[in-house]
């Protein structure tokens, strides 16, 4: 009688192929090397890659909010600011230029090559906000005034009084395309900081005057003050149609009865009325500042915001309403934005130490 060795297939218990589950454990282990190895692969030098879409630019009402691209993502251009403010786009030029406060400068941004100048205007008498006028002359807030610079190089001061007062400190301003005005904030900020300006060592109480909004008449150089009922007047944009006018309020730096709101005004010719809050910047019970902010086509309102932490900080975009239909979140506390770009489809943002932008599904309404 022969003793017969059984086949290791009849070994295998509930009567499982061999063959077949040595199969399986090969495809098992081919699928873990496609999910665990991206993750764990080097690529080499730069910045880690991100997968699309970006989870970082946020939909809340998707019905509402359509500027979001799937594949692009968040780009941090600069960094290395002590705190960045005022981005503008010159389209001339094609170039994007922003203050750093503190560190007594301005920068700018090629955007053919992304080459950065970093001393583009210093010192700045501590800049703030810029615009460029519709001749392309750079505007800037400077910390005790307002100033133009020139196409031959030279510096013309717009504003340094108001009602027979130094201003307190311009911070933003627009420029309207039908007259050249120039509608700018006065709430203060460079002139009572050491670090982002200089205290007054005259004795004289700062603000000198009520925060207030004013508009320069481009052809006589009139000084008018348009509205004060924000306690800090800061960021200011038209409306895509310029209609109204918006305005940030940051008064809570200083008064504690003051909003983080956004005011909204209409504007008839050159006088504002009929202020009330349109932007309340209360998210799941937090509140933060809401600094710049700038208008697209459509007439969504995106503002620089911070000052909250992870989940808040960054850009919160608004409908024409007032309703926060998405976000951007950054790592940083956001000061303000501008649109540019070729196509005026790039989002700029000047937050804290650094220098921000993605693509969008829309355009800037106005010119920088």
């Amino acid at each position: 009688m022969t003793n017969k060795i059984p086949s290791q297939d009849a070994l295998q218990p509930d009567g499982v192929d061999r063959r077949h589950l040595l199969r399986g454990a090969a495809a098992i282990a081919a699928m873990s090397v496609v999910t665990t190895g991206a993750s764990a692969r080097d690529f080499g030098r730069g910045a880690e890659p991100q997968r699309y879409p970006d989870p970082d630019i946020v939909v809340i009402d998707p019905k509402r909010f359509k500027a979001k691209v799937g594949n692009t993502s968040i780009k941090r251009l600069y960094t290395g600011c002590l705190w960045a403010e005022g981005p503008a786009w010159n389209a001339q030029g094609q170039y994007l230029l922003w203050s750093d406060i503190p560190n007594n400068r301005q920068l700018r941004y090629l955007d053919d090559d992304g080459h950065i100048s970093e001393q583009f205007h210093k010192p700045s008498n501590e800049a703030n906000g810029n615009t460029f006028d519709f001749e392309g002359r750079q505007i800037t807030a400077e910390r005790t005034r307002l100033v133009r610079y020139e196409h031959n190089g030279s510096l013309t001061v717009l504003a340094e009084q108001a009602n027979g007062k130094p201003l307190n400190g311009p911070n933003d301003m627009v420029v309207h395309p039908n007259d050249g005005s120039v509608w700018f904030t006065d709430p203060g900020y460079g002139a009572i900081s050491i670090y982002e300006g200089q205290k007054s060592n005259t004795g004289t109480v700062q603000p000198y005057q009520k925060e207030a909004v004013y508009r320069l008449d481009a052809k006589t150089g009139q000084l008018t003050k348009v509205a004060d009922e924000p306690f800090k007047p800061n960021g200011i944009a038209f409306s895509h149609d310029y209609k109204k006018v918006y305005v940030c309020d940051t008064g809570i730096t200083h008064y504690p009865e003051a909003k983080n709101i956004v005011w909204q005004y209409d504007l008839n010719g050159d006088k504002l009325s009929n202020p009330r809050t349109l932007i309340d910047m209360t998210l799941d019970g937090k509140s933060g500042f809401p600094d710049g902010l700038r208008v697209d086509t459509e007439g969504n309102i995106w503002v620089g915001a911070g000052w909250v932490g992870d989940g808040y900080d960054g850009v919160q975009i608004f409908a024409p309403d007032g309703q926060r239909i998405g976000q951007i979140r950054l790592p940083e506390t956001c000061a303000n934005l501008c649109f540019g770009g070729k196509k005026r489809n790039r989002l700029f943002m000047a937050a804290s130490q650094s220098l921000y932008a993605v693509y969008v599904e829309t355009q800037g309404a106005h010119n920088c």
